[in-house]
């Protein structure tokens, strides 16, 4: 087998493996018990679904801001296993084959909708941050102000933390989050 091959597989396998400790790592912070009972975030599956959503919208973007095809593969492959696993998920649930792959596809398509709102409302100020997550983190639910406040202060103080870590260790898959209920608004 020539070298390149084996250089091509074992780079894969690498962004195969950070992608896989990545995703855990949203998964965790995302079922943080403070974003449902603090933080007003609608215990339900599309409660999840919007925090998995945000939090996955703050590592992507750090991971964007790293200039190089190594990040964006490794970002692709983050989402292509969040997405597997929401496949998988719906499956569990009972999801009909057929309807699996409309619901995974409207999923992608929330995904990608958040992100933009998220970031037009970020250039917009606070006042847009704070009625994009009422369209989307908190849809379901009427969160107190202090809620909202506190929510943003957690975006902005987790953008913070996971700019101060470095691209190679997440480009190896190791990330921190700040645990949410640590941050005040």
């Amino acid at each position: 087998m020539p070298l390149a091959t084996i250089r091509r597989f074992s780079d894969r396998r690498r962004r195969e493996k950070a992608a896989i400790a990545l995703y855990r790592a949203l998964v965790t912070q995302s079922r943080q018990p403070v974003f449902y009972t603090d933080l007003g975030v609608a215990d339900t599956l599309e409660g999840r679904f919007d925090l998995l959503i945000l939090n996955a919208y703050l590592l992507v973007r750090r991971l964007g801001r790293i200039d190089s095809l190594e990040a964006r593969q490794v970002s692709q492959a983050t989402f292509d296993l969040m997405f597997a696993d929401m496949d998988q998920n719906l499956r569990e649930l009972g999801v009909t084959d057929t309807g699996v792959g409309k619901r995974v596809r409207r999923m992608a398509e929330a995904f990608y909708g958040r992100l933009a709102a998220y970031d037009k409302a970020r250039d917009e100020g606070q006042a847009a941050l704070a009625a994009a997550l009422g369209r989307n983190l908190y849809q379901k639910v009427s969160p107190a102000q202090e809620q909202v406040a506190a929510m943003m202060a957690y975006m902005h103080a987790q953008e913070a933390a996971l700019e101060a870590q470095g691209d190679d260790a997440l480009l190896a898959g190791t990330v921190s989050f700040l645990p949410p209920g640590q941050v005040r608004s």
